[in-house]
Parts: structure tokens; C-alpha cells; sequence
């Protein structure tokens, strides 16, 4: 997540903390600007030892990462959750924008919170009320290049880091150039985008809103029973042609951040044609997602968190995979087949305490890819890992590298 954990590091040992960093790669090591970075460039294999030696030989009382469902950062949990080690998991926001989740353990599908909708009303009872905050500023161009410079650190230090294997399917100079002719055609699809959606509010056209998440999403893979988006479109798009009204249209938005690497619009245009629903499919390469949102008749989704945006609007959704906020009285709980024509609203109260609840317990205001965002973002994370661990009792050691898969 390019320099949030230089930030989070330097803010910690400002604050009388011992941090202690593991690079596994070379961009690992490039956004790692500190004392106390050990390279790992052994195998999965030794990985287990390597760790319990640095956790015994520097004290380590916390542990924090990005993402916990990839195969280093899954034996590192369950390593230290054996010592009696806390674990701090960051992931893109529950809620967006303007949010980033940090929750002990685990996040998402891993999750500790319960699912059950009395336990939030009983929580948020005691909650005092919400507190205004301003919208956090984010770049697509930053996030972009950092994520070039990412790719590119880790090429040219392959032959140090020779155990590396990266989790996405794709070689990180291919994504790079995904990344890059994304930024290059920006201008043009955006056009587009505002083509479609001039013509979806001109002629007023009933719609529903399939936000596409990203291929390498752990989400996707290991919380639902997809294998990737391919199969997930196939699903949506079968479904819609068989079951949805007439006069309703299909919206499928690209993901602000996949990297261009596989032509989902390519694969949408020709699976529709071959339904026969061409005409009422619409893809989506840019725009403002909120502003689709509130104007959807629902929301169908695998398990991304556009999907408490849309409950934020009182659209309707559905999800197809584990979502955490996937609960009665919130979520449609029926069939994706009856969601075209009857789906069921969010209970307003059900949800208000849901997030209240999510707010104070797993979500930092401030966002990764501005120098604001990073600003609210490590001082609400220092405040927060303060509940736990006061400076002279613990020492903090962050897992990383950076993940743009990020849920919609």
C-alpha cells in the first residue's frame, strides 16, 4: 500500500514503540524507509521458523499486516495467535469511502463479529451518536504509479528475493503495463462512461448495478463460491437474462482499480449478445459510483462493500458470497433469480446500528493514496492500538506488501 507502513512505522517509533519490519520483496523493501527491515527470502517452508525466530529474539507483542488471507500472512496469524501475540489486520474499508478496517485476527470472511442483527441493536444502544467527518481525498494516479514502482522494485530484485512467488495470477510487468494503459486511455472512458450514463438518465431506464470486484481478490476466491470474476459474470448475466423484467437494465462496473490485464468489458459484451440482452447490458470503465448507486432499483454483488454504500442509500442488495454485512433485516435473503423483480429493501434502524457498531470497532477515518488520507490514518491507528498496548509494554512489527485488489 505503497508508504502507509514507512508512515505507520515512523509514527509508532515517534511514539516510543520498537517496530520491526519483514520485507518479502523488492517493493517491499522500496516503501520501507526505516531501521529494523529483515528481508525473508526463504521458502514457505522455512517461513514458519524464520518468523517464530524474530518474534522470540526482538519481543515482538503485535503483529500488523495487510490482508490475511494469503498464505504468509495466514501462518503468521496462526503462529502468533498460539504465543499469545495480537494481530492487527488492515483491509480496504467495510464502508466507503473515507475508511480503512482494522480488526483483531482477522477481517472479512475471518471476521469475529457476529452475525447476528439483535447483537448490533444491543451495541449500538450503548454507542453515543455518530460524528460528522469530511471526505478524505484519493488518487488514482498515485495509487497507479506507486503501484508501478512497486512491480518494478520487485522485478529487479527477483534474483535476491528468489522464493518470492507473487499471489496474483499475472506477472507484476504485466500488471504494471495494465496500470499503465489504464492512465493512458482515462480520458477516453471516461467518454464513454458519460455516454451510457447520459443515455440510462435521459430516457429515465430502470436499472440494477453489478459492481465487479477485482480477479485477484482473495474475497472472491476464498469467500464465495467463484474462482474469479469470469465465473461470477456468467452467474449475473444467465440470471438477469432468464429472470429479470423486461424493462429493467443491467449495469456491470469495471472496478476503479483493476489493473487492465484481462478485457471484462470484451467478456460481458459477448456473453450478453449470446443471452440475447445486449441491448439491455451497459459497461461501465469509470464513474462515480455513489452517483450509480442511489439511482439503482438494487445491488448485486459478491461481497463487496459498494454494498453498504448502497445500504447508506437504501437500495436493495443481494450478495453472492460471504459479506460481513450479508445479514437478515439488512440484505436481500432470497435468490438472485427473485431479486430482479421483488427485491427487498434494508431495515433503516438495522443497518444505522450495524454501522455504528462497525464504526467504532473495526473502521479508521483516512484513506492510503493521499498525503491527508495517510495523515488521519495513522493517527487514528496509533490511537487505536493505544487501547491495547501502551508504549512501554509493547513493540510493533509489521507484515506487508502491498495488495491493490482492494473490494469495490
Amino acid at each position: 500500500m505503497g508508504p502507509f507502513f514507512h508512515e505507520i512505522g515512523k509514527a509508532f517509533r515517534k511514539a516510543g514503540y520498537a517496530v520491526y519490519k519483514i520485507n518479502f520483496n523488492g517493493g517491499d523493501q522500496l516503501f520501507w524507509r526505516l531501521p529494523n527491515g529483515i528481508n525473508f527470502t526463504g521458502s514457505m517452508d522455512e517461513w514458519p521458523d524464520f518468523l517464530t525466530n524474530v518474534l522470540t529474539r526482538y519481543g515482538i507483542t503485535d503483529v500488523m499486516l495487510f490482508g490475511d488471507c494469503r498464505p504468509l500472512h495466514r501462518k503468521a496469524t496462526e503462529l502468533c495467535v498460539k504465543r499469545g501475540i495480537r494481530v492487527y489486520v488492515f483491509e480496504e474499508g467495510y464502508i466507503r469511502p473515507d475508511w480503512v478496517t482494522l480488526e483483531l485476527d482477522g477481517v472479512n470472511g475471518h471476521s469475529s463479529l457476529p452475525r447476528d442483527p439483535a447483537w448490533y441493536h444491543e451495541q449500538a444502544a450503548r454507542l453515543p451518536p455518530l460524528q460528522p467527518h469530511a471526505q478524505v481525498p484519493s488518487s488514482f494516479r498515485r495509487r497507479a504509479l506507486e503501484a508501478v514502482a512497486y512491480n518494478a522494485a520487485d522485478l529487479l530484485t527477483r534474483r535476491y528475493f528468489k522464493n518470492w512467488h507473487d499471489y496474483r495470477p499475472w506477472h507484476p510487468w504485466t500488471e504494471g503495463i495494465g496500470w499503465l494503459k489504464r492512465l493512458y486511455h482515462r480520458d477516453a472512458a471516461r467518454e464513454r462512461t458519460e455516454q451510457i450514463l447520459a443515455e440510462v438518465a435521459d430516457n429515465n431506464l430502470p436499472y440494477m448495478l453489478f459492481p465487479l470486484q477485482l480477479d485477484a481478490d482473495a474475497q472472491i476466491r476464498l469467500h464465495s463460491d467463484f474462482d474469479g470474476i469470469a465465473g461470477a459474470i456468467h452467474v449475473v448475466l444467465e440470471s438477469f437474462a432468464r429472470h429479470a423484467p423486461r424493462d429493467l437494465y443491467l449495469l456491470v462496473k469495471e472496478h476503479p482499480l483493476d489493473n487492465g490485464v484481462k478485457d471484462w468489458n470484451a467478456l460481458v459484451q459477448a456473453t450478453a449478445r449470446k443471452l440475447g440482452i445486449a441491448d439491455r447490458v451497459r459497461y461501465l470503465e469509470s464513474g462515480d459510483i455513489a452517483q450509480m448507486v442511489r439511482a439503482a432499483k438494487g445491488v448485486v454483488t459478491i461481497n463487496s462493500t459498494t454494498g453498504t454504500l448502497a445500504l447508506i442509500c437504501n437500495v436493495p442488495v443481494i450478495t453472492l458470497g460471504q459479506a460481513i454485512y450479508d445479514l437478515p433485516g439488512i440484505t436481500d435473503q432470497g435468490t438472485l433469480d427473485h431479486f430482479w423483480g421483488a427485491p427487498t429493501a434494508p431495515d433503516p434502524v438495522t443497518f444505522e446500528d450495524f454501522r455504528r457498531v462497525l464504526i467504532d470497532r473495526c473502521l479508521i477515518e483516512g484513506g492510503f493514496f493521499s498525503r491527508e488520507g495517510l495523515q488521519l490514518l495513522v493517527q487514528g491507528t496509533l490511537r487505536r492500538i493505544n487501547r491495547t498496548t501502551p508504549p512501554e509494554d509493547g513493540k510493533v512489527f509489521t507484515i506487508s506488501h502491498l495488495d491493490a485488489r482492494s473490494s469495490h
